[in-house]
């Protein structure tokens, strides 16, 4: 925070909080006309900003017969623009042509707006409560003697982070750039990437206490209306105090709040969310939090990756065929060897059988206790290398996992088999980032299924899974989608990676009103006369 030499400050409190607080003389509510003394509205708003050391009130006069004030909050300006094409236009051009209150000729608010200021965001404020909430949102207001409105021009320039590259969502090709955040660069980084009048940005505000800005982001003529109002709907019914980061929103807007898996997607990604704004879908940008959220939200995303797109589709096809190979891994790997090891050890081959035995041997807990023992170990450095700082964390997930899985083969509380299904578990649930939370609960479900009552148990968890997943709706849109119910024409992005001319519709499920992506023959060919060259 700074001072401002030869100023007057009058610094005052923390914001209404949602509720009407009047003024020490009781003449002005935050929900009532602003008055036309100056006097008033001054008291009133130092009242509302009482015990706030980052509110500036500046009193001066223009030319030599009005007087007026601006409130800001330090900080939250750009004080170039405050200084040079707000407070100096009215101290310095107002002084050469001074204006006077003249009742025939109108609101100088009016004149000042339309004639001396040169800031492009500029409206009127009517009542106290709009022009403190423009405050707290950066804004800077003035209050000119005789006027009942307060003139509000946004020119925030507050400190932000910097665009560059996600720390959760790294390609090897394709754009380097993520959110940020503050909501006007990441509205800025999708109009970069969608240039069309179609692309809509509808504000909305929540929290009682924050007033948090977002906005609702979509593509007209492509989302299908339904799914745009049912958006708008659910967060309009959000009642809560404040609203500090996405996952605030994504808990009060979701479809299965009990579920173990999430149906509302996030990136950090502009080209990520661009794409899914392209079939159809909605986005919902918060501010505060570089994390995006995109409604319907569907299981076979988190099998797709922006580098999928950018490649050729034969490897495309090869990885994403690793991503289901490493989920199912990740799911099955240990309760089936659970299974396996305590009822079905003739499914073994003998020499197989022999070797787990003979690593078991001595052992003193069941397979099952060994695999729960083993996967609640994994979570705890997986969760400690993250919290710690990143070259400590590191050193800490990989020495961890490397002393405590040697020392406890070595004190034989632990069988080799059961360390190396654990670590193989733990590296394929990584190739599926999107679904690693689920997975972990998932898997110690069916660990413990495995263990009383071997593959009928997994059997038993997987039925459960599936119905589960079947009965899973994201914005009204099946979950499973297209997998169940069946799109053929979909199928070329799940399984495989088809190439960009082939996928020439938009994602049916989607029920999107323009379906039609690209037109037919859009592959390329080699020329039919080669002299031509």
């Amino acid at each position: 925070m700074g001072r401002f030499s030869g100023w007057q400050d009058k610094r005052s409190g923390s914001g209404l909080h949602g509720s009407k607080r009047e003024s020490q003389d009781g003449s002005a509510e935050p929900g009532q006309p602003l008055s036309r003394s100056l006097r008033v509205n001054l008291e009133a708003l130092q009242a509302v900003f009482e015990d706030a050391g980052d509110i500036v009130i500046r009193e001066f006069k223009i030319g030599a017969e009005i007087e007026a004030f601006v409130i800001f909050i330090a900080g939250l300006v750009n004080q170039s623009l405050l200084y040079e094409h707000f407070l100096g236009a009215l101290m310095t051009d107002m002084n050469e042509a001074p204006l006077r209150l003249d009742k025939d000729r109108g609101d100088p608010l009016r004149h000042i707006k339309e004639s001396v200021l040169t800031v492009a965001g500029l409206y009127e404020a009517k009542t106290l409560q709009e022009t403190v909430l423009a405050v707290l949102n950066g804004d800077t207001a003035l209050f000119v003697e005789g006027t009942d409105n307060a003139l509000v021009a946004s020119i925030r320039g507050s400190e932000t982070r910097n665009v560059g590259e996600p720390d959760t969502e790294v390609t090897v090709r394709g754009p380097r750039e993520g959110f940020v955040e503050s909501i006007q660069t990441n509205s800025t980084l999708l109009r970069r990437k969608i240039k069309s009048a179609d692309l809509k940005f509808e504000p909305m505000r929540i929290g009682t206490i924050t007033k948090t800005d977002i906005y609702v982001v979509y593509l007209k003529g492509i989302a299908a209306d339904g799914v745009v109002r049912e958006v708008k709907q659910r967060l309009a019914k959000i009642e809560t105090d404040s609203i500090l980061e996405s996952g605030y929103v994504e808990s009060f807007i979701e479809d299965a709040p009990f579920s173990l898996f999430g149906t509302v997607g996030n990136s950090e990604k502009p080209d990520i969310v661009s794409a899914k704004l392209l079939e159809g879908r909605v986005a919902i940008l918060i501010d505060g939090t570089p994390f995006v959220l995109t409604v319907p939200y569907l299981f076979v995303e988190a099998f797709q990756n922006s580098e999928d797109y950018y490649s050729r589709p034969y490897y495309a096809t090869f990885i994403r065929s690793l991503r289901w190979f490493a989920f199912m891994l990740s799911v099955f790997l240990p309760s089936a060897y659970v299974a396996v090891t305590t009822f079905h050890q003739e499914l073994l081959p003998s020499r197989l059988l022999i070797s787990i035995a003979a690593s078991k041997e001595g052992t003193p807990f069941p397979a099952i206790i060994e695999a729960l023992m083993m996967q609640i170990i994994f979570e705890i450095l997986r969760e400690a290398g993250i919290r710690l700082p990143r070259p400590v964390g590191q050193t800490v997930s990989i020495v961890g996992a490397l002393v405590l899985g040697e020392a406890a083969v070595s004190a034989g509380l632990i069988g080799a088999p059961m360390v190396i299904v654990v670590s193989l578990t733990a590296i394929s649930s990584f190739v599926v980032p999107a679904l690693t939370d689920a997975l972990s609960i998932a898997r110690l479900i069916l660990i413990v299924l495995a263990g009383f009552a071997g593959q009928f148990g997994i059997m038993l968890g997987i039925a459960g899974i599936l119905t589960h997943l079947c009965s899973l709706r994201s914005v009204g849109v099946p979950y499973l989608t297209p997998l169940t119910p069946a799109r053929l024409s979909d199928m070329k992005d799940v399984w495989i990676r088809a190439p960009w001319w082939a996928m020439r519709k938009r994602p049916l499920g989607l029920e999107t009103k323009d379906k039609i992506r690209q037109t037919k023959g859009r592959m390329p060919r080699p020329p039919e006369d080669d002299a031509s060259y």
